[in-house]
């Protein structure tokens, strides 16, 4: 699994790629909001619990982006420390370093550098 080109795809792509999707949500829930304010403070008599109706959603996206993250940033750094050619030097440590501060930029980075541009480098020389 860790050498599947689909798995590395994922676990690199998935994260970003969900977190712009929930922003683009939040921000639509914020446009929905304002967009509709006069009509909320006219409705007094409405239980408060309709402006918080999705929250809960909203609550189960975060918690999902949050594991997917955590089991993207597992992926990587198993894939880093099997990875032969970053034996020497501190360049393992560098990446573990990055994966854990930069988060899913830093594995989208990883993925990019160390794995598809040796994959085409390596098939290039074959």
């Amino acid at each position: 699994m860790i050498h599947n080109k689909y798995w590395q795809a994922f676990f690199a792509l998935s994260p970003i790629i969900i977190l712009f999707i929930m922003m683009l949500g939040y921000f639509g829930f914020l446009f929905s909001v304002f967009s509709n304010i006069p009509e909320l403070e006219q409705a007094h008599d409405g239980p408060p619990e309709l402006i918080l109706e999705w929250i809960g959603s909203f609550f189960f996206v975060i918690f999902f982006v949050i594991l997917l993250s955590v089991a993207s940033l597992a992926f990587f750094i198993v894939h880093a420390v099997q990875n032969p050619n970053l034996k020497q030097g501190h360049m393992l440590l560098l990446w573990i370093l990055l994966f854990i501060f930069v988060g899913g930029l830093g594995e989208l980075i990883y993925w990019l550098v160390e794995i598809v541009a040796k994959r085409n480098h390596n098939e290039q020389l074959e």
